[in-house]
């Protein structure tokens, strides 16, 4: 069983910043892509962030230059630093990550979301 837990959402001004937090536990041999989706009401889910274990990064083109992933691959944690945010930016935001068990078994978790609203 993995689970990621995820914190830092919050109601902020717009151009102010926020920090998203995302740990994950459980008993499996590595976490790969660890990323950040965002889903705003009546909208699909969208890409927000990704970053490899190599921390390699690929972002979305609304949040490029404000937004930036990074990770600790010991804690198996993944960050999500928010700047000069904006109304459009107001939705959930889901953890995810790509988990090894093993050779053969790699499978994809989510958290349970955390609210971030951006008001004008």
């Amino acid at each position: 069983q993995v689970q990621l837990v995820e914190s830092g959402g919050g109601l902020v001004q717009a151009g102010g910043s926020l920090r998203l937090s995302c740990a994950g536990s459980g008993t499996f041999v590595r976490i790969n892509i660890m990323g950040w989706y965002r889903q705003a009401p009546g909208k699909e889910r969208e890409l927000v962030a990704r970053i490899t274990r190599g921390r390699n990064t690929n972002y979305a083109d609304s949040v490029k230059g404000r937004f930036t992933i990074s990770r600790d691959n010991a804690q198996n944690t993944v960050y999500l630093q928010m700047n000069s945010l904006k109304p459009e930016d107001t939705a959930a935001y889901y953890c995810y990550a790509v988990v090894t068990f093993s050779s053969t078994a790699e499978y994809d978790y989510w958290g349970q979301g955390t609210q971030v609203t951006v008001s004008s």
